[in-house]
């Protein structure tokens, strides 16, 4: 495992993350058993900077983070972060007492690395309104927490003045070689490492899109490098290539993945990608903008929907259908959508326009227009005798393993 210096403390932090949000699951809630062994696997092999938050999983990543590191033992030998979800606060007792309830969650006395979540220009405002600069103040010196920063979701041009408007020691961005003009961007990156700001890199691989098997056209793109590498490879290696970043997180839920990785990781050195190669990622960047349907990255912030749509899901299935060519992608949607797997149906076109995702959405997305797409595209005249289909084929399949398992 390589580290990078976090500027304005010293601390090394390990360049590959571990981020907690999409941890592995069993029936809908986190399967505590393998997370937990992929948790230790991790830490064992170096990975020392674990992030999670509130919202994650429900609100279960805490408690179950919390619970990891108790009962292992292991708190003094990670820095831990988690962030403070200030929609749910009018002032600054309403923070004191969320950090205080995530310091219980998280059965520990201080949080290393505190970021204010999903921060833009208005919610910065709004936030600072209701005390959020008296109250990090406040716990800095307490001890409660040991470094501030902020996540990023908002525009290019409001980075630079959250940046400017406090002393930051870290900030999370989002940051892939297809996000380079967008939200913080490579402008961001560069000005935050001005400022002698740590910078945590979180989806870089844009919810696992970058990477899959790469369109055909992209694939005759990475196909012209002399130093071939895999659509992983060129992604996470693209972004240690940057001086500027010092972590690069990642949702490990699947154990090929956290090896390969680690495996990464021990090779993350800054400068390392040629000039012909820089140029290709740009290439390929350009290629994948131009085929990509929708820009989701899965984050899940716009989920729950009232109305029942596995938004991410819907988004997934239509891209992979025309960006990675999947064949059997629109049953894979009728599937998984339509109430066969969990008998609650969450397609595109049970979207009722309430707009309640567009406030959510971190790519600001326009999602109800988009879900409209989906349903033109994905669903039809065949959509529901296909589902009924599926529904009895699943209905045999339960019926003969119950047989089975009698006769057994």
């Amino acid at each position: 495992m390589l580290y990078r210096e976090v500027p304005k403390n010293g601390d090394k932090l390990s360049v590959l993350g571990y981020g907690c949000m999409r941890l592995p699951t069993r029936m809908k809630s986190i399967n505590q058993k393998l997370a937990e062994k992929q948790i230790m696997s991790a830490l064992e092999r170096g990975v020392n900077y674990f992030d999670t938050a509130a919202p994650y999983h429900n609100g279960k990543s805490e408690p179950f983070l919390g619970k990891v590191l108790s009962n292992n033992g292991c708190r003094d030998k990670i820095k831990l972060a988690t962030k403070l979800p200030h929609w749910r606060t009018d002032s600054k007792a309403d923070m004191d007492r969320i950090l205080d309830g995530q310091l219980s969650k998280l059965k520990t006395d201080r949080i290393d690395y505190y970021l204010i979540h999903a921060l833009n220009g208005e919610l910065w405002e709004t936030a600072k309104h209701h005390g959020v600069i008296e109250f990090l103040d406040d716990a800095l010196k307490k001890g409660k927490i040991i470094n501030a920063g902020f996540s990023f979701h908002g525009l290019a041009e409001e980075f630079s003045g959250i940046v400017d408007d406090y002393d930051w020691t870290f900030c999370q961005i989002q940051y892939n070689y297809l996000d380079t003009q967008n939200q913080a961007g490579t402008a961001g990156l560069q000005y935050a490492a001005s400022k002698d700001m740590a910078v945590i890199i979180m989806e870089p691989l844009r919810g696992g899109n970058l990477a899959k098997t790469p369109p055909p056209t992209v694939k005759d793109i990475w196909a012209k490098a002399e130093n071939k590498r895999t659509p992983v490879e060129w992604s996470l290696g693209w972004i240690w290539n940057h001086p500027e970043v010092t972590v690069v997180l990642s949702g490990m839920n699947d154990d090929d993945h956290i090896n390969q990785n680690l495996a990464l990781a021990e090779k993350a050195l800054p400068h390392s990608f040629s000039d012909k190669e820089i140029k290709l990622v740009e290439e390929a960047a350009a290629e994948f903008r131009r085929v990509m349907r929708v820009g989701c990255t899965g984050c899940q912030y716009c989920m729950p929907c009232p109305a029942g749509v596995n938004i991410p899901g819907c988004f997934d299935s239509y891209n992979s259908r025309h960006v990675f060519k999947d064949k059997a992608a629109k049953l894979m949607y009728l599937f998984m959508n339509g109430g066969t797997v969990t008998d609650k149906p969450s397609l595109a076109s049970m979207c009722v326009q309430c707009e309640e995702c567009l406030e959510k959405c971190p790519q600001h997305l326009p999602i109800p227009d988009l879900l409209k797409d989906v349903q033109e595209d994905m669903e039809g005249v065949f959509t529901k005798p296909m589902i009924l289909l599926m529904k009895r084929a699943m209905k045999v399949r339960k019926k003969k393993r119950t047989n089975v398992a009698k006769l057994s």
